[in-house]
């Protein structure tokens, strides 16, 4: 019951926050070490791609039908974690901006 006065309270007083990024010290490093996090994503989907590449080719050229299909999942998870990765801020801002506009 309680709980139910103190939200109400909350709803009635009309709650509005917003993201701040000078209030907390560090976040300027946090968003580089998010950055560094994204090249090092990509870097990996990179390596995955090329090592996916191969594996095709072999299952390909000794006639291993399983490791050829494989390697082309394995493009594939690739290429969507590339995709991903590199329009991860474009996605959050949006659902953010979204979320934002909700009354």
């Amino acid at each position: 019951m309680i709980t139910q006065l103190v939200s109400a309270r909350l709803v009635a007083s009309g709650v509005n926050v917003t993201p701040n990024s000078t209030a907390i010290p560090g976040i300027t490093t946090l968003s580089k070490l998010v950055g560094s996090l994204m090249a090092f994503g990509l870097v990996l989907a990179l390596a995955g791609f090329v090592g996916c590449a191969i594996v095709m080719a072999i299952g390909h050229h000794s006639a291993n039908p399983q490791w050829s299909s494989k390697g082309k999942m394995g493009l594939l998870v690739c290429l969507v974690a590339a995709l991903l990765i590199g329009g991860s801020d474009l996605l959050i801002n949006t659902f953010y901006n979204l979320g934002s506009s909700l009354s």
